[in-house]
């Protein structure tokens, strides 16, 4: 007796196996013009006075005048600001990447009691906005005496840096063997050991990518630094920025030079560790 077997129904290719590689590219070659425009028109109009950039805004200048980025360097006071900035955000980024490592190094290698609640309480910090704790947080500062001082900056953002950093770098360590860490053990490596021989080696992708999110968000922080820092030698460069709007006049051309000074740092910095945060991204994702 002979059966029949019906054949087998082959799976169709995903979406976007089918669609030809020509239309990919060209979808995303407009994704990054649309993000891409805004910050070339406002390196542009750096270079415009008021007037022009009411009249034409889309144009070229009329002369391509980069005494203009020097001019807002120095009215601004951008020096000043960015030291401060580079010296809170330098802090910052040195804490959160020493505790989150150290704490990523517990959560991954080791199994101890409370380990849950823990992980719990971090993920509060992802969820609660800034909102909802800043009357409290303003209270402590005042009872502390250090509003007005770095450090009314440096506690919030490393509290706020600390428990995504965490949750990346312990998905990371995760995806990672075990055995690494049992092999190391057994040839007499100490804790302090498997931290730094093993864990901080492989843990240089995620590194870099939660040190660019450190110091993307510390560097960009507006609303505490507006309402904590009242000196204008400590003041950081979101709120240095006002400097050039008053209450009736805003100066758009400087605004916009000094705008882009103060990005392309940032930006450099992202394009110069970009393999590195891609393979920080999705390293955790699979296992």
């Amino acid at each position: 007796m002979t059966s029949l077997r019906s054949p087998r129904k082959r799976s169709s290719p995903p979406l976007i196996a089918r669609v030809p590689r020509a239309l990919v590219t060209i979808g995303l070659a407009l994704m990054a013009l649309v993000y891409a425009f805004p910050l070339v028109w406002m390196a542009v109009s750096g270079l415009k006075t008021n007037q022009q950039i009411f009249t034409d805004p889309f144009a070229l200048p009329e002369t391509w005048d980069f005494s203009i980025w020097v001019e807002a360097w120095q009215v601004g006071n951008l020096g000043r600001y960015a030291l401060n900035s580079a010296i809170v955000t330098g802090t910052t980024l040195i804490v959160v990447l020493i505790c989150a490592s150290l704490a990523a190094f517990s959560f991954a290698t080791y199994t101890f009691k409370g380990k849950g609640i823990v992980m719990g309480v971090l993920s509060l910090g992802l969820l609660l906005p800034l909102q909802s704790y800043f009357i409290a947080q303003s209270s402590m500062f005042n009872a502390l005496y250090i509003t007005n001082t770095r450090f009314a900056l440096i506690i919030p953002y490393v509290a706020m840096g600390l428990p995504l950093a965490t949750y990346l770098l312990t998905a990371y360590l995760k995806a990672l063997p075990l055995e690494l860490f049992e092999a190391a053990r057994i040839e007499g490596a100490s804790d302090l050991g498997l931290f730094r021989l093993i864990a901080m080696p492989l843990l240089r992708p995620g590194i870099a990518t939660v040190g660019i999110f450190t110091a993307l968000n510390a560097w960009n922080e507006f609303l505490l630094a507006l309402l904590y820092i009242q000196d204008d030698a400590l003041k950081t460069i979101p709120t240095g920025l006002l400097a050039f709007s008053s209450r009736y006049v805003t100066d758009y051309g400087l605004l916009f030079a000094a705008l882009t000074i103060v990005t392309a740092p940032m930006i450099a910095i992202y394009i110069a560790f970009n393999k590195q945060i891609v393979e920080g991204i999705t390293a955790g994702s699979l296992k």
